[in-house]
């Protein structure tokens, strides 16, 4: 449960992260027009910046997306090696899930 809690987070954050580049280049094209030497080293510095968290972040999705391929697989195994247990889970869940939705 923790796992799947961090993915859901490490989700969370990537998309937050694709807003925030997202707002900083729509800041950049908006000053494009500002002139003077330091705005422009400031764009490039903002750039660069930019340059890194979108590198950092496709690697981090590159993870996340190998590290959900491999509990995917190791679901599977188990459920292939234990298909009673597998069965049984799934209809506890599901009765706790009735009950809970019936009380409502």
């Amino acid at each position: 449960m923790e796992k799947v809690m961090d993915e859901v987070t490490n989700e969370q954050l990537i998309a937050d992260f694709k807003r925030m580049v997202a707002d900083a280049e729509a800041l950049l094209k908006a000053t494009a027009s500002h002139g003077g030497d330091e705005v422009a080293e400031l764009r490039a510095k903002v750039e660069e910046s930019i340059k890194a968290v979108k590198t950092r972040m496709m690697e981090e999705q590159a993870a996340l997306m190998a590290k959900t391929k491999e509990a995917a697989k190791a679901t599977d195994v188990y459920v292939h090696d234990h298909p009673w247990m597998a069965i049984g889970m799934a209809a506890g869940v599901g009765l706790v899930v009735g009950l809970l939705s019936n009380r409502h």
